[in-house]
């Protein structure tokens, strides 16, 4: 896990500085046309070319750090890691840490309850799926699913505001934030029904594209389980269908579920740029998107940082869980 976790931020860190523009290219345009952006800027190109001054340029660059070799700035930034020091964003001003605290409660409460809906619906679905294979019920559910899974959740959430938030037909559901203007005045039992207004949409477009994976995984699994010898056995012994479905089968066929379980680490990062703009969301897919236009190269760094740890550390999860479900697996 160190391995990988060092290489992917060298890797980034690398394309990240020597992509074009740079943070002392966003304040020269700041200083030069009051904030207005312009392609036109040459970091290198002096005062002549800019409009401001060899001594300022020069300053800006010490100022960001930008005054050292890219393998130098490399070791400051990993030396500054080990004291969980990310640095300042250049856009707002602010320690890193901070500004990626601030965008957590949109993604952290959308990412668990949409973990939580998926596992919690499409582990049950998939299981009686499997049971009732070839059924009326089946064949209907997954061609349900399956139109779900080939609408992008981006076009769902343009449909379902069409349709339901005021667009054209029906006004059932707000499109904007998390909670209502007059959030603060409402009782407790109003302030639970508002946030739930609020989420029911965008929760509906986050969790399109994983339930039907999940579902037809789960029904898949099981229904491989059911077709092996200890089940006939089982069968064999005169034990009823619920009984070998759920007690013997199950447990096995859990075991390609369980790969995504170490997923939910990554949950407090979920994010989509597009269903955060659509939804008027201020997450961590727009924080990231902005980032990257904006060159902030400390928040880019922090954020893939912590994502991949929470991806490596999710791996790690799975492999665990593995052991747990099926004991014979053994990693020695």
């Amino acid at each position: 896990m160190i391995p990988t976790l060092l290489g992917v931020t060298v890797i980034v860190f690398i394309i990240i500085n020597l992509a074009p523009g740079s943070p002392i290219e966003k304040k020269i345009q700041q200083m030069r046309f009051g904030g207005m952006d312009s392609h036109n800027t040459d970091m290198g190109g002096g005062g002549r070319d800019s409009g401001v001054s060899d001594e300022v340029i020069a300053a800006l660059k010490k100022q960001y750090g930008f005054d050292k070799p890219l393998h130098i700035r490399y070791f400051i930034w990993l030396k500054n890691l080990i004291k969980l020091d990310f640095g300042e964003s250049f856009i707002h001003e602010e320690d890193v840490i901070d500004v990626i605290i601030s965008k957590f409660p949109v993604s952290l409460q959308f990412g668990l309850i949409s973990l939580f809906m998926s596992y919690l619906v499409c582990i049950f679905l998939g299981v009686y799926k499997a049971i009732r294979h070839g059924s009326v019920f089946d064949i209907l559910s997954s061609f349900a699913l399956f139109v779900m899974y080939s609408i992008p959740g981006f076009m769902l959430a343009i449909i379902l505001i069409v349709y339901f938030a005021g667009g054209s037909f029906l006004d059932w559901f707000p499109i904007g934030g998390l909670v209502s203007d007059h959030y603060d005045d409402l009782s407790f039992l109003e302030k639970v029904w508002d946030r739930i207004h609020h989420f029911i949409l965008p929760l509906i477009c986050y969790m399109i594209g994983s339930f039907t994976i999940l579902t037809m995984l789960m029904k898949n699994s099981l229904l491989d389980e059911i077709k092996k010898d200890y089940i006939r056995t089982a069968r064999a012994k005169g034990l009823s269908e619920k009984v070998v479905y759920l007690k013997h089968a199950l447990r096995n066929a859990l075991i390609p579920i369980v790969t995504g379980l170490g997923s939910f680490l990554s949950v407090f990062f979920a994010g989509s740029l597009l269903l955060e703009t659509i939804f008027q969301l201020d997450g961590m897919g727009l924080l990231g998107f902005q980032s990257v236009l904006e060159r902030d190269y400390n928040v880019i760094m922090g954020l893939i940082f912590i994502q991949s740890l929470l991806m490596l550390l999710g791996n790690l999860i799975s492999d665990l869980a593995y052991v747990i479900v099926d004991p014979r697996i053994d990693f020695k």
